[in-house]
């Protein structure tokens, strides 16, 4: 079964991060490719998202369609990345993500 994971970065975890030394930041890095060696086997797909400032959302219920810069809910919270995941069930899914060595919050989704 597929699952997508949604990882989720909070202001404080940017906060923390950017407030890293070089090494720490390089071992917290490490410990991000490490991870995904490791599930390598169970991840089909992954990728990072570029800055939330880059996204551009449409609105599709107001008629004619309008886009906005920015994403679509203000949040202190946003997806950074998401990895797909071939997995035997949801318990298995859940080791994945809690092994996760990054941003605070991981979203587990089954892909439809």
């Amino acid at each position: 079964m597929k699952y997508v994971l949604m990882f989720v970065e909070t202001e404080e975890f940017a906060a923390q991060l950017e407030a890293m030394g070089e090494l720490e930041q390089q071992a917290a890095y490490a410990a991000v490719g490490q991870w995904f060696a490791d599930h390598a086997g169970q991840i089909t797909h992954h990728t990072h998202l570029a800055p939330v400032h880059t996204a551009t959302t449409v609105r599709l219920d107001q008629g004619e369609p309008v886009v906005t810069d920015g994403p679509f809910v203000e949040g202190k919270e946003v997806v950074s990345g998401f990895a797909e995941v071939e997995v035997a069930d949801l318990d298995e899914a859940l080791r994945i993500a809690r092994s996760w060595p990054a941003c605070p919050v991981v979203e587990i989704r089954p892909v439809a």
